[in-house]
């Protein structure tokens, strides 16, 4: 089962998103609401690395490790698709381990359900 990560394009539905709940962990921030808009087909999804980070291959390659851990949590169905995500991701995860970000994500996903 192949689900397609789509992202968030409109500036309205990032101001709106960022008014639902939240759930923060030393990783990154994901603001979780339900859009009445999209789709329940995909799983609208949004990744934010801030300037401060990095320069733009650090910044990408977070990006790229958050977008396979989400699509790696999407085949186990972990993941509630009535809600849009957006992921906010702090300075400490750039030194962090994959398998560790991978966990923290998991047990927040929980939190969400």
């Amino acid at each position: 089962m192949h689900i397609k990560l789509l992202s968030l394009s409109k500036n309205q539905d990032f101001k709106s998103l960022l008014t639902g709940r939240k759930v923060s962990n030393k990783y990154m921030t994901i603001f979780f609401k339900n859009l009445s808009n999209k789709s329940n087909n995909y799983l609208n999804i949004s990744f934010v690395t801030q300037k401060k980070l990095g320069n733009a291959v650090l910044r990408n390659k977070i990006k790229r490790r958050l977008k396979s851990i989400m699509s790696q949590l999407v085949k186990i169905s972990k993941i509630n698709f009535n809600y849009c995500y957006l992921i906010i991701a702090k300075k400490s995860i750039i030194n962090a381990k994959f398998v560790d970000i991978k966990e923290t994500i998991i047990n927040d996903y929980k939190k969400i359900k």
